[in-house]
């Protein structure tokens, strides 16, 4: 038996909901179905007809939305476990506070089994980092390293369920907060933040350059 493929109208249809659902939930991230429809320029039946609910709406948007962060753990080849910690966070910080609302929405009790199935590849890294930062001695090792990179996990999501990504200083921040739970005091966060500037220095310039550009597009 053959399978018909989906009508061209559909796959637009479904491309728009989600379009539509990535920004309007940006702007309002308890934007009801209805809202959401209209953005799309469609009606709640034929929104109905590609997801049962708001809740699988949301799920999708974050199943298309994890592998770019996925790909930015395999990205990370630095041999110091403590370097590569913080680049990671850098990054990770760079491309979830340019959404930081639908990330803070995926990160929430509701979605967050589901975001944490998804992103499982970047939890293999950072687990894989701990052990690593573990037996060189660079990381804490009075816990075990599954409870310390769940702790670092948990660490992450509330930088970004919590900070507000366009004040001074979040990216910094982020990065530092990592290397805290990690086991880094805060002086030995800044010597490797200062020897690698590049670290810090490029997350803060896309997030600003980010914001600048929704700012200017938000005006115009």
């Amino acid at each position: 038996m053959t399978t018909r493929a989906p009508r061209r109208d559909a796959v637009e249809n479904r491309a728009g909901i989600l379009s539509a659902a990535r920004s309007t939930l940006a702007l309002d991230p308890h934007a009801s179905i209805d809202v959401i429809a209209r953005s799309a320029g469609l009606s709640r039946r034929t929104l109905y007809g590609h997801f049962d609910d708001r809740d699988a709406l949301i799920r999708e948007l974050i199943s298309s939305g994890t592998p770019r962060f996925n790909a930015i753990a395999a990205s990370v080849d630095d041999t110091d476990a403590r370097l590569a910690l913080a680049r990671l966070a850098a990054l990770l910080w760079r491309d979830a506070a340019h959404v930081q609302v639908a990330a803070a929405l995926a990160l929430d009790e509701t979605h967050v089994e589901h975001t944490a199935a998804a992103l499982a590849p970047l939890r293999r890294t950072v687990a894989a980092l701990v052990r690593r930062g573990q037996d060189d001695g660079s990381f804490r090792t009075d816990l075990a390293a599954p409870t310390l990179a769940r702790l670092i996990e948990e660490m992450a999501r509330t930088v970004i369920s919590r900070t507000d990504a366009a004040s001074t200083g979040a990216a910094d921040l982020a990065v530092r907060a990592v290397l805290s739970i990690a086991g880094l005091s805060w002086r030995e966060a800044d010597e490797l933040l200062t020897q690698h500037p590049d670290i810090g220095a490029s997350a803060v310039a896309d997030v600003n350059s980010d914001a600048s550009t929704t700012d200017r597009e938000g005006r115009a």
